[in-house]
C-alpha cells in the first residue's frame, strides 16, 4: 500500500485530498499543526506538523516512515493592499507557503532518491496563471514555488523522482481570507475604497469557481499519472486560465 503524506489537512483542499486518497486505498498521513480527533475517516493517521519548524518537520518525517508521495498543501493567505501589509506578515506568508514547502521537500528527498522513486506534489494557486489585485504578497510566495518546482523536476528526474504542480482555481468554500492573522479591513486604506469595491463584488460572484473535490482529484492525478507533465490546473476557472 502506497503512503501519502499531506500537509495542511485541517480544512479545505488538504482535508478533501486526505479523504480522497484514503477512499482510494492509500495509507494516508494527514498533518496539521493541531490534530483534531474525528476530523478524518477512521484509518487516516494524523500527525502534528508545523512546516515552519525544523524540529517539527523532522519528527513528522521520522514518525511517518517511508513516504511515496508528499503533497505540500499547507499555506496561508493574505488579502489587502500591498502598501498596508506589514513586512512581518509578508515574511510569515513566505515562511509557510514558500520556505515551508521547500523544507518539506528537503526532508523527503533523501529517502526518495535512495529508493529512486517517489512523487512530490506542490499545491500553488491560479494566481500564478493570472495574478489578481490585493494578493501581491501571496502571489509572490506561490510564484516562487512554481519556479522552484519546475527546476526541481529536472533535478529529481535523474533519480526517478517526479515533481508536480497543482494550480487550484478560486474556491469560495475555502478559508483563504480567514487563514491570516490580520483582518482584511485592516489592510485596505481609505484611499483604496473605490478600487476594492468592484473587486470584492467579483469575489462574491465569480463566473467560475473551483470545488475542493476538483483540487483533490487533480492532486491524485498528479501523484499517480505516468509521464512528466508538470502543471495540473484544478477547477474550471484554472483550466480556462491555463488554456488562454
Amino acid at each position: 500500500m502506497n503512503t501519502v503524506l499531506i500537509t495542511g489537512t485541517s480544512s479545505g483542499y488538504g482535508l478533501e485530498t486526505a479523504r480522497l486518497f484514503q477512499a482510494q486505498g492509500w495509507n494516508v498521513i494527514a498533518t496539521m499543526r493541531q490534530p483534531r480527533p474525528g476530523l478524518l475517516p477512521e484509518g487516516v493517521r494524523m500527525l502534528p506538523l508545523d512546516v515552519t519548524d525544523a524540529d517539527s518537520i523532522a519528527a513528522a518525517i521520522a514518525a511517518a516512515g517511508p513516504v511515496d508521495v508528499l503533497v505540500n498543501n499547507a499555506g496561508i493567505g493574505v488579502v489587502g493592499a500591498f502598501e498596508a501589509t506589514p513586512m512581518a506578515h509578508i515574511r510569515k506568508v513566505f515562511e509557510t507557503n514558500t520556505f515551508g514547502t521547500m523544507a518539506m521537500v528537503q526532508a523527503v528527498i533523501p529517502q526518495m532518491r535512495a529508493r529512486r522513486s517517489g512523487v512530490i506534489v506542490n499545491v500553488t494557486s491560479s494566481v500564478t496563471l493570472a495574478p489578481m489585485p490585493l494578493a501581491a504578497a501571496y502571489t509572490a510566495s506561490k510564484q516562487a514555488i512554481e519556479g522552484f518546482t519546475g527546476s526541481l523536476a529536472h533535478e529529481m528526474a535523474a533519480f526517478g523522482v517526479r515533481v508536480k504542480l497543482v494550480e487550484p482555481g478560486y474556491a469560495p468554500t475555502t478559508r483563504f481570507a480567514a487563514n491570516t492573522d490580520i483582518p482584511v479591513a485592516d489592510l485596505i486604506p481609505a484611499e483604496y475604497a473605490d478600487f476594492v469595491g468592484p473587486i470584492f463584488a467579483a469575489f462574491a460572484n465569480p463566473p467560475l469557481t473551483t470545488r475542493e473535490s476538483d483540487v483533490a482529484e487533480a492532486v491524485l492525478r498528479a501523484a499517480t499519472a505516468p509521464g512528466d507533465q508538470l502543471r495540473h490546473p484544478a477547477g474550471p476557472d484554472a483550466l480556462a486560465l491555463a488554456a488562454a
